[in-house]
C-alpha cells in the first residue's frame, strides 16, 4: 500500500500536466486550474495515506522501496527506476504536495484573465511532478533526472511572460547557474559508480565507510554534491539568479523560490549525509557557506525596494541557516525549519501577491503605505508571516530557528563562530522583515496607493487567493507546535534524525534569540513606523547587492562575449564563411564550364569521347 500511494503522489501531477497540454483549447482556462490543483490534491492525499501506513510501523522499520522497471543494465551497474519512501522522502512530500496545492489553487485568482493559463498550470504541475520526482528517487540516476526537470519547469515558469526581456533573461539565467550545478552532480555520480559499483541509496550510505578510505575521492563527491546543492538552493556564491527569478508571476516565486525548489538541497544534503561525515572539512563548509550567505543576503535584504525581491533574499538567508544546521550534523533541526520556512514564506509571498494584484502590479514598496486600513485580512496574514520570520514566540518560525541558534552555540570555536552570525542574522530577519510590514501597511495612505487602488478596484483578493492565504497563516501560526523543548520532539522522534540540548540551555538561548529580534523590530518600527528618525541612507555596497552581478559580469560575461567577437571575425567569417562562399563560386563556374561544352554539336561530342577514350588508353598504359 505504501509503494502504490508513493506512485498516486508521483504520477498524478503528471496525469494533470497530460490533460491540460493533450485538451488544448477544448479545456477552458479555469477549468485548467481546477484541473491542476485536483492533481496536486491528490497527489497530497496520497503522500498522507503514505505517511499514516509508514507511521504504523516501528520507527527502526520505515523503509520502502518500489521498482518499476530495470532502466540501466551492464554487466557491472543495474540502475532501476525505482522509489524510495522513508521519513525523510515522506516529510518534503507532504511539503511538496501540501503547499504546492494551496499555491496552484491561490494561482486560479491571481492568474485569472491571463492569456496562457493552460500553459502555466500545465507547467507549474510538471514542476511539482518534477520536484516529487527529486524527493522520492531511491537512487543518484533517478534523483539526477528530477533534479533537471526541476530546473526545466522553474526555466519555464521564470520565463512565463515571454514578452518581457526582464523575465526571458532571468530564466536563461536561472537554468545557466543550475547547470553549473547539474554537471557537478554528474561527476560525483561517475566518482561513485566507479568506486562503489552501484547509485541506489542504501548500499552507497552502507559503504560510506569504505568511501570514506579513499580521502581524496570521498571528499570530490562531497564537494560536487555540495556544488549542486548550491546552485539549487541559490547560495552565496551561485545565488544572484534567484533574486531576478521574480521576473515570474508572485505563485511562482512562492512555490518554487520559497517553499520547494530552493530548499532542494537542503535535502540533498541531510539525505547524503552519511558521505558528507567521510568529508569533515566538506560539511563544515557547508556550515560555512550557510553563514556567509544568511549573513550577505540578510544585508542585501535591508536596502531592497521591491516587495517580492525582499522575501527572495530573505529566502536564501533562511536557507543559510539550513544549510548551517546541516553543517554541524543537526539534520533533524535543518529539515524542521525547512518545513516551517515553507509555512510562513509561502504566506509572505502570496500575501505580498494579494498586494501586488490590489495595486495592479505594482512592487515598489516605496510607493505603497497605509494599507492595513484598506486590507486587514492581508495585513494579518504578513503580520503573522513577518512574526514567523523573525523568529518570534509562538509562531512556527521560532521553534525551528532557535533550535538551530541554540545547537550552533554548543560546539567548539568554529561553532561558537557559527552561533555569533546566526544571532546577528536574527536580528537582520527581524530589521527587513518588519521594515517591509511597516513600509507596506503603516503610515498614511500614499498617493499613489490611492491612485492604484482607485484604479484596478483594489482590496482584499478573490476567494481563491485569500483562503490559501489563511491556510499557510494558520501553519505558521501553530506548525511550529510540533517540536516544542521540555514538551515533545514529535519531528525529531519521526525524523530519526535531530540534536538536542539541555531544556534549561535550550530556553536560555532562545531567550537571547527573542530579545535581538525584539530589538530589531523596535528599531525598525521606530523609523518606519513611528517616524520619529529618519531612514539611514542605504550603502552602496548593498544597493549593488555586495558587487556579485558586477564581478560575475567582468569575470565571465563580458570574456565570453570579446571571445565570440574574435573568434566570429578571425574563424567564423575568414574560414567557415568564406569557405563556403568558395564552394558556391566554384559550384557556378563548373556548372558554366559544362553548360559551355553542351553545346549541341556532334563533332564536340564525338572529339570528347575520343579524349576520353585516349585518356583511359594513356593511364592503362602508365599503372598496367
Amino acid at each position: 500500500m505504501i509503494a502504490a500511494a508513493a506512485w498516486v503522489c508521483l504520477l498524478a501531477p503528471l496525469v494533470g500536466v497530460l490533460a491540460i497540454a493533450l485538451s488544448g483549447n477544448r479545456l477552458s482556462r479555469r477549468a485548467a486550474g481546477y484541473l491542476a490543483t485536483s492533481s496536486t490534491a491528490v497527489a497530497f492525499a496520497a503522500a498522507i495515506v503514505a505517511f499514516a501506513l509508514t507511521l504504523s510501523h516501528a520507527a527502526g522499520n520505515r523503509r520502502t522501496t518500489t521498482t518499476a522497471f530495470s532502466w540501466i543494465e551492464t554487466h557491472a551497474l543495474n540502475v532501476k527506476l525505482d522509489l524510495f519512501v522513508d521519513p525523510l522522502s515522506l516529510v518534503m512530500m507532504l511539503v511538496v504536495s501540501g503547499v504546492g496545492t494551496l499555491i496552484v489553487a491561490y494561482s486560479i485568482g491571481y492568474m485569472d484573465g491571463e492569456d496562457e493559463e493552460r500553459r502555466y498550470f500545465a507547467y507549474i504541475a510538471f514542476f511539482v511532478f518534477s520536484m516529487l520526482l527529486l524527493v522520492e528517487a531511491a537512487n543518484f540516476l533517478v534523483l539526477l533526472v528530477g533534479w533537471g526537470l526541476v530546473g526545466l519547469s522553474s526555466y519555464l515558469l521564470i520565463g512565463f511572460w515571454q514578452d518581457r526581456p526582464s523575465a526571458i533573461a532571468a530564466a536563461k539565467k536561472a537554468f545557466v547557474m543550475n547547470a553549473i550545478g547539474d554537471a557537478a552532480m554528474v561527476l560525483a555520480i561517475f566518482l561513485l559508480i566507479q568506486h562503489a559499483g552501484t547509485l541506489d541509496f542504501v548500499p552507497v550510505f552502507a559503504n560510506a565507510g569504505l568511501l570514506g578510505m579513499n580521502t581524496w575521492v570521498v571528499n570530490i563527491i562531497a564537494a560536487s554534491l555540495l556544488v549542486g546543492a548550491v546552485a539549487k538552493s541559490a547560495q552565496i556564491p551561485l545565488h544572484t539568479w534567484l533574486p531576478d527569478a521574480m521576473e515570474g508571476p508572485t505563485p511562482v516565486s512562492a512555490l518554487i523560490h520559497a517553499a520547494t525548489m530552493v530548499t532542494a538541497g537542503v535535502y540533498l544534503i541531510v539525505r547524503t549525509h552519511p558521505l558528507f561525515e567521510q568529508a569533515p572539512h566538506v560539511q563544515q563548509t557547508v556550515a560555512g557557506i550557510g553563514a556567509v550567505t544568511l549573513l550577505a543576503t540578510g544585508a542585501i535584504a535591508l536596502v531592497q525596494t521591491d516587495i517580492k525581491r525582499v522575501i527572495a533574499y530573505s529566502t536564501m538567508s533562511q536557507i543559510g541557516y539550513m544549510f548551517l544546521a546541516a553543517g554541524i550534523g543537526a539534520y533533524g533541526a535543518a529539515m524542521f525549519h525547512l518545513v516551517t520556512h515553507a509555512f510562513f514564506k509561502a504566506l509572505l509571498f502570496l500575501a505580498a501577491g494579494v498586494v501586488i494584484h490590489a495595486l495592479g502590479g505594482e512592487q515598489d514598496m516605496r510607493k505603497m503605505g497605509g494599507l492595513r486600513k484598506r486590507m486587514p485580512r492581508t495585513f494579518i496574514a504578513m503580520l503573522i508571516g513577518a512574526g514567523a520570520l523573525a523568529g518570534l514566540p509562538p509562531l512556527a518560525g521560532f521553534f525551528s530557528k532557535d533550535a538551530i541558534v541554540a545547537l550552533a552555540f554548543s560546539g567548539g570555536v568554529y561553532d561558537k563562530m557559527l552561533f555569533a552570525a546566526a544571532l546577528v542574522g536574527v536580528l537582520l530577519t527581524a530589521l527587513y522583515s518588519f521594515r517591509m510590514l511597516f513600509l507596506v501597511f503603516s503610515g498614511e495612505e500614499s498617493k499613489e496607493t490611492h491612485k492604484q487602488l482607485a484604479k484596478h478596484r483594489g482590496g482584499e483578493g478573490p476567494g481563491w487567493m485569500m483562503w490559501p492565504v489563511a491556510v499557510l497563516a494558520l501553519l505558521a501560526l501553530v506548525g511550529g507546535w510540533l517540536q516544542i523543548p521540555g514538551a515533545w520532539h514529535l519531528f525529531s522522534d519521526f525524523l530519526g534524525r535531530g540534536g538536542s540540548l539541555a531544556v534549561t540551555r535550550e530556553w536560555l538561548l532562545s531567550a537571547v534569540s527573542v530579545a535581538v529580534a525584539l530589538g530589531g523590530v523596535w528599531i525598525t518600527w521606530t523609523i518606519y513606523s513611528a517616524r520619529t528618525q529618519k531612514a539611514p541612507r542605504a550603502p552602496k555596497a548593498l544597493v549593488e547587492k555586495l558587487y556579485f552581478d558586477r564581478a560575475y559580469d567582468l569575470l565571465f560575461y563580458r570574456p565570453a562575449v570579446l571571445l565570440a567577437h574574435r573568434l566570429a571575425s578571425l574563424f567564423e567569417q575568414q574560414v567557415i564563411e568564406r569557405s563556403v562562399e568558395e564552394v558556391g563560386t566554384g559550384a557556378l563556374r563548373g556548372g558554366r564550364v559544362a553548360a559551355a561544352i553542351q553545346n549541341g554539336l556532334a563533332r564536340s561530342y564525338v572529339l570528347l569521347v575520343a579524349a576520353g577514350a585516349s585518356l583511359v588508353l594513356l593511364l592503362f598504359l602508365i599503372f598496367r
